[in-house]
């Protein structure tokens, strides 16, 4: 893609200032310019000196073809992304809503609570994540200002923070379910204490995007800004440790704990099924039929079997659906 740009400079060399020309503005005519001029001016090799006017005493300008890089134009990979970025987002959004909708009048459940958040939280993702990379790709610069640019950084980062914790408390609250079923004082407080603490450690480890991102504009292109970190840190080692904790925190961290509380959720499972396995052979058919016989009926070892293969049934089904989610 080619573009037209005017470009000032003083009597020294100095660039004054730079616009981009609609096709039909171009003067027909031409001015040459030396190569010293060019080279004051910073100009890529791939210009072209198309005309050039006189702008009052001391003041030279240049209108000049400029082949522009190709993350600088809107191209057919762009078009791609675009596509495949508002398919993204009908899916999630229908998705989301569906299962918002449907578990929004039967929160009682644990369950129930810590996945609607969860589609809360893709909600969120789906609604400023998509939105903005198909504006940002159409549009290809950025063009709504330093504070929105800040803004839109951390809200960017804060829907994939909350969907990685929300996630780490599903698991949390399964491990203490399975495990420690025992445990069940308070259950539905401590899950909600857990959730409003992803909302809120989500929303401290965002606040770093709405100072490392601003805006800058292209050294050459000046008329072309975009929201990025480039400048913000002294060195590439500072760059490093910030990109590592940010790996850390959204995806090493939550998955690392996640594993390790469904390895445990497993082992007791395994434990579970053996010994209901144990309790269930014919061998200790005769000892079964004797204390049957003695006992009432509601200390039978069949009943307490019976409950035992029902709750390790259930938490086996609970287990699979949240390690799907």
């Amino acid at each position: 893609m080619s573009v037209h740009i005017r470009e000032c400079l003083s009597s020294n060399g100095s660039l004054l200032f730079t616009e981009v020309l609609q096709l039909d503005s171009v003067p027909s005519f031409t001015l040459n310019k030396s190569g010293d001029q060019l080279s004051n001016a910073s100009t890529p090799t791939n210009w072209e000196i198309y005309s050039g006017l006189t702008f009052g005493q001391g003041v030279n300008c240049s209108v000049y073809k400029v082949d522009l890089p190709r993350e600088m134009t809107f191209n057919e990979e762009t078009l791609i992304s675009v596509v495949a970025y508002c398919c993204i987002f009908l899916i999630a959004l229908v998705g989301n809503l569906m299962v918002f909708t449907t578990l929004w009048g039967d929160r009682r459940s644990r369950v129930n609570l810590c996945i609607l958040h969860l589609s809360v939280a893709d909600l969120f993702v789906a609604c400023i994540f998509l939105p903005l990379e198909v504006t940002w790709h159409i549009t290809v610069s950025w063009r709504a200002g330093d504070m929105v640019c800040r803004l839109c950084m951390l809200l960017r980062a804060y829907g994939f923070y909350l969907s990685s914790y929300i996630t780490v408390v599903i698991a949390i609250d399964r491990y203490m379910s399975i495990v420690h079923p025992l445990v069940l004082s308070c259950s539905i407080k401590r899950c909600k204490i857990m959730l409003t603490s992803a909302y809120v450690i989500s929303f401290l480890f965002s606040l770093p995007q709405s100072v490392i991102f601003h805006l800058e504009y292209h050294p050459v292109f000046t008329w072309f800004s975009q929201c990025i970190t480039f400048h913000f840190f002294s060195s590439e080692l500072d760059e490093m440790v910030y990109d590592v904790f940010v790996f850390v925190a959204v995806y090493a961290a939550p998955l690392l704990i996640m594993v390790t509380m469904y390895t445990l959720i497993l082992i007791k499972l395994c434990r579970q099924h053996t010994k209901h396995d144990v309790i269930g052979k014919p061998s200790s058919h005769a000892i079964k039929r004797l204390i049957q016989e003695t006992l009432p009926a509601h200390l039978h070892p069949r009943l307490r079997c019976s409950r035992t293969g029902y709750l390790m049934k259930a938490r086996m089904k609970t287990f699979k659906m949240t390690l799907c989610i």
